[in-house]
């Protein structure tokens, strides 16, 4: 199985230091609908890790999440997108849960789900966080200078082997030649 696990604030859609709170708030960055596409054409399941603290703020309920999350899964459609599975958490950082980016609950909570180890899989964020909790995972992470991938870079510290790109376009780029030159395309 060829798996990818993306963000979702910055990556696949514009992020907001007031919270995507309603499914009018989520716009997706351009082209990442379209690069989830190529993913899939290419055989990789596409799942989406994401820290959604607003509903442990009260900022929005799950009825709201999951609102904005059918939106999101129907924007892919149209693009000839499929998002296989959406994991999130709703915890604030001081709940001290393992779910929540940078612990990495979520990816093996992910790689149970799917009977899979994430030893080398792709990983597509905008935070260091979001890179964090790939790495400890075992995954490959790369960071994308949408949503707040250029303030991540230039805080530094990213874990090593980090890939950078400009969006979630270019990594697919990169993922799809480098799986074709070693299939030998």
């Amino acid at each position: 199985m060829k798996l990818i696990i993306l963000d979702r604030d910055g990556v696949i859609n514009h992020d907001s230091d007031a919270f995507i709170k309603s499914p009018e708030e989520w716009v997706p960055v351009s082209g990442s609908l379209q690069a989830i596409a190529r993913l899939n054409q290419a055989g990789y399941t596409v799942v989406v890790a994401t820290n959604q603290s607003g509903v442990g703020r009260r900022l929005f309920d799950m009825t709201t999440l999951n609102a904005i999350h059918q939106k999101m899964h129907q924007l892919a459609q149209q693009a000839g997108a499929t998002i296989d599975a959406v994991f999130y958490c709703p915890h604030m950082a001081d709940d001290n849960c393992d779910c929540r980016k940078p612990r990495a609950g979520m990816f093996h909570e992910i790689a149970r789900r799917y009977d899979v180890s994430l030893k080398g899989v792709p990983t597509v964020g905008d935070s260091l966080r979001d890179l964090q909790a790939g790495f400890v995972a075992g995954c490959r992470p790369y960071l994308v200078q949408t949503g707040k991938g250029k303030k991540t870079l230039e805080k530094g510290g990213l874990p090593p082997g980090t890939g950078v790109f400009a969006d979630l376009a270019s990594v697919v780029d990169h993922l799809l030649e480098h799986n074709n030159s070693l299939s030998g395309e």
